[in-house]
């Protein structure tokens, strides 16, 4: 039987008068991987930041390897052997790749000045054992955000810390970087470090885990060794109650497409190319039709993404929108031709310290005056936008940064909802999310549609296509491999197209 490494007892945390944590016993064991299950909110990550010294304890105590330790600071974690890696990246984009995977800790010579060459070296090396083979002296912030997730978790694996907490490890991936996140996970736990696994991929959590615990409503409603007789079904029972196995993560077995061939063309390309990622990219959108665009990480659609928003150049290739060719010299034009663009990382085009209804409302200030703010203009229309959406809490003064994953991505969709877009782009729009709040997702996506709106959904997720899209496009190598249209699809057939 393997020792206790980490054991809390009693553990209750309250933010504003909202009890995030109630009363909470954990217990992580040497040499372990321990899957926590839950919906956004239920308190898996607040307890995590706890144990990782980003907040404190109201009650409770907590120990390591049977003392009692108490955190004022991340520092303090770190230095007795717990590193996290948050579901929103914490990486610096504007550094090397081999500056983000020895962030605070750079290798130096005798003369203390930083080893800029063993730093490289030994980055690509790390990186290597995930599968990445990149220049590490490249700036991080020029790579799709799947592979600075990659990095920041080469960052705290290899960090040598004996308790090793990673939320939502998996979101950005695809199935061939899962894999080998999964070795070497395995080969980390081999060594007698744990590991604590937070993830809404209840596949991942199974395949992964020795033990799983399950939150909800701030309370461990379970703990149990992972064995045959523990399925998604009894999980997602314990997650959020009975009835709602139709969300679970993943279909098992086939879904209809239902494309509109009949519905007006609103956005086509012709050979679009933008060398390396992506190559003579041919295709049609059409109006109240939602088109899937799947591939691997680092198939080239999150660059194809960015173009048609205007935020990168193709070298060659044709777009038109409704019928009429078009360059889009940067975002702007984007937003004057009707595309709006919801990007991958909710860190970059959301501002987490300022009020819901300030993000609501960013993107439409020049329409509201184009002189000087009208706040109480920007509340009344935010306040439409989280009724309509039914962001929780429903306070349009509480910080972004508060809210769930799931609600701060229904604010980024509010956004550009206040003036409806022709052509809406959405990049990874369940990322991190939990089945509850991604039907709700599904669910605006698919008003958005039926009101007439041409939606291109960008995932390297295959649950979040299969769940969403009347059309799909597969892309393997910069190229669309596959077109998917009115037939029975399956997630095996997704993934073998790619």
């Amino acid at each position: 039987m393997a020792s206790a490494l980490l054991e809390l007892t009693g553990v209750s945390k309250s933010f504003g008068g909202v009890q995030a944590l109630r009363d909470v016993d954990f217990t992580l064991l040497a040499g372990e991987i321990h899957g926590l299950a839950g919906e956004n909110g239920a308190g898996k990550s607040t307890l995590m930041k706890i144990i990782a010294g980003a907040h404190g304890a109201d009650e409770g105590q907590m120990k390591i390897n049977g003392q009692p330790v108490r955190f004022r600071s991340s520092r303090d974690a770190l230095a007795a052997g717990i590193g996290m890696v948050h579901q929103e990246l914490s990486v610096a984009p504007e550094l090397s790749v081999a500056e983000n995977v020895f962030l605070g800790a750079q290798p130096v010579n005798r003369l203390g000045i930083v080893a800029w060459r063993d730093m490289a070296r030994a980055a690509a090396e790390q990186l290597k054992n995930l599968g990445l083979d990149i220049d590490p002296r490249a700036r991080l912030g020029d790579f799709p955000i799947g592979v600075q997730q990659l990095v920041e978790l080469s960052r705290v694996l290899f960090s040598g810390a004996r308790i090793i907490i990673l939320d939502e490890p998996t979101s950005a991936l695809s199935p061939p970087e899962i894999e080998r996140l999964f070795s070497v996970l395995s080969k980390v736990k081999a060594s007698g470090r744990s590991i604590v696994f937070i993830s809404h991929f209840l596949d991942d959590i199974l395949k992964i885990s020795d033990e799983i615990t399950i939150f909800r409503n701030g309370r461990k409603v379970a703990t149990t060794p992972v064995t045959a007789a523990i399925d998604k079904a009894w999980i997602i029972e314990r997650m959020i109650g009975l009835g709602r196995e139709e969300l679970e993560e993943s279909y098992l077995g086939e879904i209809r497409l239902d494309s509109r061939p009949e519905a007006p063309v609103v956005l086509a390309t012709k050979g679009l190319t933008l060398a390396p990622a992506y190559r003579e990219v041919s295709f049609e959108a059409r109006a109240g039709e939602v088109l899937g665009v799947y591939g691997f990480m680092g198939c080239g659609q999150l660059e194809l993404a960015r173009t048609l928003f205007g935020r990168l150049r193709a070298d060659h290739g044709v777009m038109e929108i409704a019928g009429r060719p078009m360059t889009l010299a940067n975002t702007t034009a984007g937003k004057r031709a009707g595309i709006a663009y919801v990007a991958e990382s909710r860190r970059a085009m959301l501002f987490s310290e300022e009020p819901v209804f300030k993000n609501v409302s960013i993107a439409i200030l020049e329409r509201l005056s184009r002189w000087l703010l009208k706040p109480d203009r920007e509340r009344v229309i935010a306040q439409a936008q989280v009724k309509s959406l039914d962001i929780r809490p429903p306070h349009i003064e509480a910080r972004l940064g508060g809210l769930s994953g799931g609600n701060q991505q229904k604010v980024a969709l509010a956004k550009w909802l206040t003036h409806p877009p022709r052509i809406l782009l959405l990049a990874e729009p369940t990322r991190g999310m939990d089945v509850g709040a991604k039907e709700d997702v599904v669910k605006i996506v698919r008003a958005l549609r039926d009101q007439g709106i041409a939606v291109i959904v960008f995932s390297t997720e295959p649950e979040t296509v299969l769940s969403l899209a009347d059309r799909v496009l597969v892309m393997r190598k910069g190229e669309i491999a596959h077109e998917f249209a009115s037939e029975a699809i399956s997630k095996d057939r997704l993934l073998a197209a790619a």
